[in-house]
C-alpha cells in the first residue's frame, strides 16, 4: 500500500508542519501492515469536569494525524478512550457538599447535580461529544467502566497482578526521578497521581500497599479500599474499606470490581489496543513520569510504547462567560459560540504541539478572522502553498466529512460585528446593510455561521464600555462650536459624501477630507501636517456621531448608519 503524502509532500522539511513528521512516525511504529490491522492513534480523557481547551489538544492532536495517515491512503483509527472509571476526586466549588458522599466512586456512578444526564462522567462528555462533532473530529470511543466491568481486561489484570514484583521494580527505578522542574502540569483529566501509583506509602509497607489493582468496594462502591490478602493459587482479593467498614473477598479471575492503577493500566492498555501514536501533556515525557514509566512496563505486556508527542498549554484570554455548570473554565463549546469551528482547529493545528498559546475571546478575535480570510485567500493560488496553507487545508476540511461549514458569502468578521454593534439590530438588517456595502447575497443564510457568531460576541463577549451607542440627535452645541478646520472638514465630507454608500469609496473619502484642506487630492500620500489632521478629524466624528472619542472604524460606522444618518448627525444647524 502507498505511503507518500501528497499533503505534505512540499512542506514535510518546514518545522511548523508538525502533523506529517507525526504521522511518519506512527507509520513507522505500525510496521508492516498485516490484512485487517489498522494504524491505532489514541486519546484519552477523563470526564471529571468541564473538557477545557487545554484538554480539547489532546483530541485535536490525535485527529490531525489520523486525518494525514487517511489521506494517504492508509487504514486508522482514531480511539479515544473515556477514563470514566476514574475515581470522582472532589466536589467543585458551588456544589452541593452532600455531593462529598461519592468521593472515590467512579465518576460513571457519581450522580449528575444538575439532573440534565445519567452521571457525572455524561454531564460533561456530551457537551464535548457535541463540540468535536461540529469541529469534524469522528472518534471510536471506549468507556472505560464498560470495559473493565465486562471484564474485558481479565487477563491484562492477572498478568499485572501476576507480575507485580516486576512492576514494581520498574516503578521503584522511576520513583527518585522527579519531573523537571519547568515541566507543565498534565491537562486535569488525563494524569496520573502519586495517589493513583500507591507512591505516597513508605517504601518498605510490604508487597501489597504497591499492588497493581485496586478494588472498589462492593458495599459503598468507593476505592477507599486496602488490600489485606491475596492468594496467587485462587486469585481471591482481600480488602477491607475505610469509609464503610465492609469487608470483602473479589475474585480477579470471575469478579469484574476494580482497575489496575494509572502506570499500569496506560500502557496495557497501548499493548491490548496496538496504539501506535498517542500525544500527552509535556510532563508526561519528563523522568519519572507516566509515558517514561509505561515504556518499561508495557513489556510485561509483550508491546511497546506508542510513538510520543507533549502538548503544552492552552489558555484563554478576553472576557470569557460560561455556564456555571462548566466550573469555570472555557471549553470547546464556549469558544464555538463566537469561532466558526475550522477557525478554532486552525488555531490548534498551525502551531506544534509543544507550543503553549492562548485562545482569545477578545478584542483579538477581530484580527483573528482577518488572518483567517487572508490565508483563504493565499490558499486559492497553487503557487502559494506552503505549511501555512497546508495547515489551513488541515483545519478547512476532514477526509470523510469534507469541507466543514463555513459562510456562502464571507463578509469580514469586523464588519459583521461593527455593524451588529451599531445597529444593535436583528440578522435581517445587518445582512441588509453588509449587501449595500459590496457583499450581495440572497438570504441571511448565506453569511452563516460567521453572522451568528460576531452577533455572539458582540452582545455576550464585547464588554459594555466597549460597545456604541450612536446619537439620536444632533449634537447642537458641538456644531455650534466648529473652528474653521472642523467647518471646512464637514463642508467636504457632506458635499462629496453619496447617498449609497461603498466601503472602499467612504475610506478614501473619509481619510481624504483632510487632505483636501491642505490642497492634496484624494489619493495623494499624507504628509505630517495631514496625519495631525486626521487624527483631529476622526476624534470630531467620533464626538458627533457617537459621544465618544473613539469606536468602530469610521466607515464601517458611515455604512451601518447609513448615509441619511449620518448626514443629520454631522450638518450643522443654520
Amino acid at each position: 500500500m502507498a505511503r507518500g503524502s501528497d499533503a505534505g509532500a512540499r512542506t514535510a522539511g518546514d518545522p511548523s508542519d508538525w502533523v506529517t513528521r507525526a504521522a511518519d512516525d506512527a507509520i513507522r511504529h505500525a510496521g508492516e501492515l498485516k490484512p485487517g490491522q489498522v494504524i491505532t492513534c489514541a486519546s484519552g480523557a477523563s470526564p471529571s469536569g468541564p473538557v477545557h481547551l487545554g484538554n480539547l489538544r489532546e483530541f485535536l492532536t490525535v485527529h490531525f494525524v489520523a486525518e494525514e495517515i487517511r489521506r494517504r491512503g492508509l487504514p486508522v483509527r482514531h480511539l479515544h478512550s473515556w477514563d470514566d472509571y476514574d475515581r470522582f476526586r472532589k466536589v467543585p466549588a458551588g456544589i452541593d457538599p452532600s455531593w462529598n458522599e461519592h468521593i472515590g466512586r467512579p465518576l460513571s456512578a457519581v450522580p449528575d447535580p444538575w439532573e440534565c444526564h445519567p452521571s457525572w462522567a455524561e454531564h460533561f462528555k456530551e457537551p464535548l461529544q457535541r463540540s468535536l462533532a461540529e469541529m469534524g473530529v469522528e472518534m471510536q470511543e471506549v468507556s472505560q467502566t464498560e470495559m473493565y466491568r465486562a471484564g474485558t481486561y481479565r487477563e491484562q489484570i492477572l498478568l499485572a497482578v501476576e507480575k507485580r514484583a516486576e512492576i514494581e521494580s520498574v516503578l521503584a527505578r522511576y520513583r527518585t526521578k522527579k519531573p523537571a522542574a519547568d515541566a507543565e502540569p498534565a491537562p486535569e483529566g488525563h494524569e496520573s497521581t502519586a495517589e493513583d501509583d500507591g507512591e505516597e506509602l513508605a517504601a518498605d509497607a510490604g508487597d501489597l500497599a504497591r499492588f497493581p489493582y485496586k478494588p472498589y468496594c462492593r458495599q459503598c462502591g468507593r476505592d477507599t479500599t486496602t488490600i489485606t490478602a491475596y492468594d496467587d493459587a485462587t486469585t481471591d482479593l482481600s480488602y477491607t474499606c475505610s469509609a464503610c467498614g465492609f469487608a470483602g473477598v473479589t475474585n480477579l479471575r470471575t469478579q469484574d470490581e476494580g482497575k489496575l492503577v494509572w502506570k499500569v493500566d496506560w500502557p496495557m492498555r497501548w499493548a491490548f489496543e496496538g496504539v501506535d501514536f498517542e500525544p500527552g501533556g509535556v510532563d508526561h515525557a519528563s523522568p519519572g513520569s507516566s509515558y517514561t514509566v509505561g515504556k518499561d512496563v508495557v513489556k510485561i505486556y509483550g508491546g511497546r510504547a506508542p510513538s510520543f508527542v507533549g502538548y503544552s498549554f492552552v489558555g484563554a484570554g478576553g472576557q470569557v462567560k460560561m455556564s456555571s455548570s462548566r466550573g469555570g473554565v472555557p471549553t470547546a463549546a464556549d469558544a464555538l459560540q463566537i469561532l466558526e469551528a475550522p477557525v478554532l482547529r486552525w488555531l490548534y493545528v498551525r502551531r506544534a504541539p509543544k507550543q503553549a498559546f492562548t485562545v482569545d475571546f477578545g478584542a483579538e478575535v477581530v484580527r483573528l478572522y482577518d488572518e483567517w480570510d487572508a490565508l483563504g485567500k493565499k490558499a486559492a493560488d497553487p503557487a502559494k502553498r506552503d505549511a501555512q496553507v497546508l495547515a489551513w487545508e488541515r483545519a478547512s476540511a476532514t477526509a470523510s466529512a469534507g469541507t466543514l461549514p463555513t459562510p456562502q458569502v464571507v463578509v469580514p468578521f469586523r464588519l459583521l460585528s461593527s455593524v451588529a454593534d451599531v445597529t444593535a439590530g436583528s440578522a435581517e438588517l445587518i445582512s441588509r446593510i453588509v449587501g449595500e456595502v459590496g457583499h450581495p447575497h440572497t438570504a441571511v443564510a448565506d453569511l452563516e455561521p460567521r453572522l451568528g457568531k460576531a452577533m455572539t460576541w458582540m452582545s455576550d463577549y464585547v464588554p459594555e464600555s466597549d460597545r456604541t451607542t450612536v446619537r439620536e440627535t444632533p449634537d447642537v452645541d458641538r456644531l455650534a462650536a466648529l473652528d474653521e478646520d472642523e467647518e471646512l472638514w464637514l463642508r467636504n465630507l457632506l458635499d462629496r459624501m453619496p447617498d449609497k454608500l461603498d466601503l472602499d469609496e467612504i475610506t478614501t473619502l473619509i481619510y481624504g477630507v483632510p487632505k483636501l484642506g491642505r490642497g492634496l487630492g484624494l489619493d495623494d500620500a499624507p504628509t505630517e501636517e495631514v496625519k495631525a489632521d486626521q487624527k483631529r478629524f476622526f476624534r470630531l466624528l467620533y464626538e458627533l456621531l457617537v459621544a465618544a472619542e473613539r469606536g468602530p472604524r469610521l466607515p464601517t460606522l458611515f455604512v451601518a448608519l447609513g448615509a441619511g444618518k449620518v448626514r443629520e448627525l454631522l450638518t450643522p444647524v443654520g
